[in-house]
């Protein structure tokens, strides 16, 4: 039996206006019930791109209409899927719960970030996808809106943002190499940071999308745009996403958190009592707790601890808010493998603390893989339909997927407070600093690509 709620349709149409889409259509109530609950408003609070606006000062759109942009994509993806009886076939046994838990999914896939979730995530030793689960699953809103549907529906949508939901084609529109997030977030951060990169044809690649038993293929004659779309991925990553200035600004992030950690463990009385953080500190957050944390809150602490009692978080936390970044060089670690135990030698001879203001970073993308069935980080491919009905791999048929397809590129840089030495320079420690200078020019000779 169908629930009711399933079915029940809104008495007026609501609309979103969205400068990516143009507009978001929610017919459902229970998408719109879902919109109005706490834990969905909340991502309002939270930005998309963490620190990428101390790079691009646009990019301060939020997870709020990232995700009703998911759940837009996912809509129109829907829209042509189930309504043209040819494709039916395709898609045996399909009902309005496949349909609603598709919407739901692609809406509340991200419900779990939280503030400057990556780096926040690191320092804590947490994971948004955890947090997603525990809303889906808790005493939440969310929940009982979900469980208007039946008791086990917010297994089911739990299921599907997890990966592990037993209709494959369900999971693979939102996740795959080519799903309604992806879709959705290369033409968001394009759009907010003002960048052209991430642009690419999404009403051609709708088009020629179709259903095929466990995902979704593209129409042959569409490959070029889906060439577009690997390639805008690929110029994103590292042209948006790498972007070593907004890494700077998260190395400092993730050295706040970790100096207020330390603080902490060693009982140190703060003027300012994180509070809300009191939980992941003792590394036991509960549910009410993480869902009072947004960046609102976050920037408060970081506003008042400018003026606290220990120098170095004080210090960090006036470069988060004041953009006082750390400088950065290029370098190759299989060349220099010993170098991070050298310069830590060497930062602490000069009197600055490596723990917090000397960092190695590394950041790796994939731009598309191809099928390898049973390795590590397994990806489900693109494939096309082609011509005669058959299916091909999208690296088999496109030269320029072929060209980044399987070939993951990583790229490492040494951040530090480069002030900080200047000043010890100035101190009388020049002959240490010298070494410094020299240990990062080598560096970046052999980190030069």
């Amino acid at each position: 039996m169908v629930s009711h709620i399933l079915t029940q349709k809104l008495d007026e149409e609501k609309v979103f206006k969205d400068p990516v889409h143009r507009y978001v259509h929610v017919y459902d109530k229970l998408i719109w019930d879902l919109i109005n609950t706490s834990e969905f408003q909340r991502l309002r609070r939270i930005r998309q791109l963490g620190t990428s606006y101390v790079t691009f000062h646009g990019a301060e759109h939020s997870r709020f209409n990232h995700s009703l942009g998911v759940y837009e994509v996912m809509r129109r993806i829907l829209e042509k899927f189930m309504t043209r009886p040819a494709w039916q076939e395709a898609m045996p046994g399909w009902s309005e719960e496949d349909r609603m838990l598709c919407l739901c999914a692609a809406l509340l896939h991200d419900v779990g970030h939280g503030p400057f979730s990556h780096s926040f995530e690191k320092v804590f030793n947490t994971d948004h996808e955890e947090w997603t689960g525990k809303i889906l699953l808790g005493e939440t809103e969310i929940n009982q809106v979900l469980k208007q549907v039946s008791d086990d529906f917010p297994h089911k949508v739990n299921e599907v943002i997890a990966k592990t939901y037993e209709n494959k084609l369900v999971v693979s529109l939102i996740s795959s190499q080519i799903d309604a997030d992806r879709m959705d977030y290369l033409l968001r951060d394009a759009y907010y940071t003002g960048v052209n990169y991430g642009n690419f044809d999404l009403e051609r690649i709708l088009r020629v999308m179709r259903p095929h038993e466990e995902y979704a293929v593209i129409k042959y004659s569409g490959m070029h745009a889906v060439e577009d779309y690997i390639m805008s991925r690929y110029q994103m990553y590292w042209q948006v996403y790498f972007h070593p200035v907004t890494r700077s600004a998260e190395v400092i992030l993730r050295k706040i958190f970790k100096r207020v950690k330390d603080l902490y463990d060693e009982g140190y009385d703060f003027n300012c009592q994180p509070h809300l953080l009191k939980g992941f500190l003792e590394e036991k957050m509960d549910l009410k707790d993480y869902l009072r944390l947004d960046e609102s809150t976050i920037l408060y602490y970081f506003q008042m601890w400018v003026e606290e009692g220990d120098s170095i978080l004080a210090d960090l936390c006036d470069r988060f808010i004041n953009r006082r970044l750390f400088k950065y060089v290029e370098f190759n670690p299989s060349i220099h493998m010993r170098l991070y135990s050298e310069l830590e030698q060497l930062f602490r001879q000069a009197g600055v603390n490596p723990d917090y203001y000397l960092e190695f970073e590394s950041s790796s993308d994939l731009p598309y893989d191809y099928y390898r069935p049973g390795e590590e980080g397994e990806r489900l491919p693109i494939h096309l339909l082609m011509p005669g009905g058959e299916l091909r791999e999208l690296s088999r048929a496109s030269h320029i997927v072929q060209a980044v397809s399987g070939k993951a590129q990583t790229d490492h840089k040494i951040y530090f407070a480069q002030d900080l030495l200047e000043e010890r320079e100035q101190a009388g420690c020049r002959d240490v600093v010298a070494k410094i200078r020299q240990a990062l020019r080598d560096a970046e000779k052999s980190g030069a690509r």
